[in-house]
């Protein structure tokens, strides 16, 4: 019988390993850190594992990611370079990260944020409103989830762009790519949509300077950062002040440099500012389970295991 290890300091792992059971009965589910002989667990799936943990099963196979990242895995400076990091892709979760995406998108454009203003204060005033064909999404990222909600996104009858560090070709939407096609794609950028990879070349990108490089020739007259990838990749003071300067028209964050987001951050009574506390592609663990014990069984049957990270890019 194989063995298999949740490690979640952060989460309750009660629920992860009764749907695991579900998904796979013949397998040996434990929880960190009553985890029994390291030596004899084969699987391992984690989320912020502490220093050593992962280190210390001796005979481990597969390491898998409970989240889209894999920055909470890869944070374990112990973690056996030999073991393959599964990371997941599966539908449920991009769709979960396209609704949060295109809700908020939406949410901008139609400027719902004036409209609850005007309900609280018993207010009839209505406004000219813009087309999303008016408004140029630009989609930073495009892996599976960026790819995904670029489509939904012009579907909806924005313009999309989008910008990747190497080439990608997605039908109906215009893509950059590189650091020689990064300004220009700011520069058609209405709503930013960030959905990067956690690396050292994307810490802190969400700064003063790139909302400076902004389109300001939409309908708000300068533009909207949502942010769905990672906290470290924005320079929270820098967005409060783009805001309060007019560089930045209104943000949507959903991760934060520290979380949970501390009470006395100005992120949280900023007028201009839609917090969510990091919910835009939650883990459902039935889901989660199904996929990861399908990998197992794979993995069991032929070696096959999909959506491999590769740890020198970081993702």
């Amino acid at each position: 019988m194989s063995s298999f290890l949740f490690v979640t300091p952060t989460w309750d792992a009660t629920l992860w390993a009764s749907e695991m059971r579900k998904a796979m009965p013949a397998l040996d589910v434990r929880i960190w850190p009553e985890m029994g002989d390291p030596s004899t667990i084969d699987y391992v799936a984690a989320w912020l594992p502490p220093p050593h943990v992962v280190k210390s099963l001796s005979n481990l196979k597969v390491i898998f990611s409970l989240g889209a990242g894999v920055d909470a895995i890869l944070s374990d400076p112990t973690l056996p370079g030999e073991v393959p990091i599964v990371r997941v892709n599966d539908p449920d979760l991009t769709n979960r990260m396209s609704e949060w995406i295109v809700l908020h998108c939406l949410w901008h454009h139609r400027q719902q944020r004036r409209l609850d203003a005007q309900q609280a204060k018993k207010q009839w005033d209505s406004f000219p409103t813009h087309a999303a064909s008016a408004m140029t999404v630009g989609v930073m990222g495009l892996g599976v989830l960026g790819q995904d909600a670029a489509r939904k996104l012009a579907m909806m009858g924005f313009k999309v762009v989008g910008w990747s560090r190497s080439p990608k070709a997605i039908a109906g939407i215009e893509c950059y790519a590189g650091s020689a096609e990064f300004d220009r794609f700011l520069g058609r950028t209405d709503i930013l949509v960030s959905l990067l990879p956690a690396t050292s070349d994307t810490d802190g990108i969400l700064n003063r300077a790139l909302f400076r490089k902004l389109s300001r020739k939409g309908p708000f007259g300068a533009g909207i950062v949502i942010n769905a990838g990672r906290g470290r990749q924005q320079v929270e003071d820098d967005i409060l002040a783009a805001l309060d300067a007019g560089e930045l028209h209104a943000a949507t964050l959903d991760v934060f440099r520290k979380e949970p987001l501390p009470p006395e951050s100005g992120l949280w009574s900023h007028p201009k500012v839609t917090v969510t506390p990091h919910i835009a592609a939650d883990s459902d663990p039935s889901v989660i389970c199904a996929y990861v014990a399908a990998q197992i069984q794979d993995f069991e049957r032929d070696g096959t295991l999909r959506n491999l990270v590769d740890r020198s890019r970081g993702y």
